[in-house]
């Protein structure tokens, strides 16, 4: 029986920053073994689980969900005097690393924590600024000779969290960006071992999103969908956050909107929605969403592009935090409107059929 907590759980506490997601590879090429066909792999790296139909059309038809694998992380950038230096690698946000625990990926996984400076040795400019990457520094606690033997410049460095049980559904956790959309594609997948459908599923555990969205560039590529739906978090409701930037966590997916996405496409899976008594929310956005389904929109010659967001708070820090319901109801939503996909779709949000359509009306 699949069990959702322990799947993400396994997921998150992995360690595969942005160009070396193997780690979370691995683990998908054996949780998906009983869940999809056959696996497939593009030349950058991402990996896509292939369900087939149940009940093939003629021509066949493609869906792709997309999300992406990699997190945020640093590099070493030096060794001075047995203490690290680092780069960042995407968004690692330098307010919320201070004295956090972390993995130096050297000759050997090394534990260490983000040094800090004493509050009482602050100066008082230095108490109303956060220290920037360049003053930051790992300890691992070794001699300084066996740490610059051990560790060189280019190796990974990774926060070192556990997923944490909060109350009700909550838990918190590194690497929910984007990994708990994994999460969903492997619920979602996990839904139509009870269904029929007359489309081929890919599921895409995309690479390198947070460096520049390239991996779903390259598997959409591959992939060629006839449509395409990305997966990934957007911000939820907390202190210091807008509500007209921000959507309720325990509510289900937002459902994006703008020229990013395909209405047609949006209005039949909020049908879905509707006939099966799942939650949705909107999700406006006027121009560049960031995400996977900007890439693969204009991939090949057009995809007709859909996103779902799923709500997390403290994005990009090793606590960001989300409701397990949410990634159950994404998961089945998906599963349900996969499963209402019929040979004639296609035609049904095609642009030029949709004008013709409103002109005769």
């Amino acid at each position: 029986m699949f069990d959702l907590k322990t799947h993400l759980r396994t997921l998150v506490e992995a360690h595969a920053p942005s160009g070396h997601e193997g780690p979370i590879v691995d683990i998908l090429r054996e949780d998906w073994a009983n869940l999809v066909d056959e696996f497939d792999q593009d030349g950058l790296g991402s990996l896509i689980g292939i369900k087939r139909a149940t009940k093939p059309i003629d021509p066949s038809r493609r869906i792709m969900l997309a999300a992406h694998m990699d997190e945020i992380g640093l590099m070493v950038k030096g060794v001075v005097d047995g203490f690290i230096t680092v780069h960042r690698i995407s968004g690692v946000d330098n307010r919320v690393m201070v004295a956090q625990p972390v993995i130096v990926h050297g000759e050997r996984p090394l534990p260490g924590i983000v040094a800090s400076k004493p509050p009482h040795l602050l100066d008082a400019n230095e108490r109303k600024t956060y220290p920037g990457f360049n003053d930051l520094l790992i300890d691992v606690g070794l001699p300084a000779d066996e740490v610059a033997r051990l560790v060189k410049p280019g190796d990974l460095i990774t926060p070192d969290t556990k997923m944490v049980d909060l109350m009700g559904r909550k838990v918190a956790a590194k690497a929910f960006d984007d990994r708990a959309c994994i999460a969903i594609m492997t619920y979602c997948l996990n839904e139509l071992q009870g269904m029929h459908h007359t489309w081929d599923v890919y599921a895409a555990a995309t690479v390198q999103e947070e460096t520049g969205l390239r991996g779903a560039e390259v598997s959409a590529y591959k992939i060629k969908p006839d449509i395409a739906i990305a997966l990934d978090v957007g911000f939820a409701e907390q202190p210091g956050v807008g509500q007209d930037d921000s959507a309720s966590m325990s509510a289900g997916p937002a459902v994006g909107i703008g020229p990013n996405f395909h209405e047609a496409l949006r209005e039949k899976l909020l049908e879905t929605a509707k006939t099966y008594e799942i939650k949705t929310q909107d999700d406006p956005i006027s121009g560049r969403s960031g995400t996977d389904a900007w890439a693969i929109q204009v991939s090949n010659e057009g995809v007709p592009t859909l996103l779902l967001s799923l709500p997390i708070r403290n994005m990009h820090s090793p606590v960001e935090t989300l409701d397990l319901t949410d990634i159950e109801r994404t998961g089945r939503l998906l599963a349900h409107f996969i499963a209402g996909l019929d040979a004639d779709f296609l035609a049904a949000i095609d642009w030029d059929d949709l004008k013709a359509a409103e002109a005769e009306a």
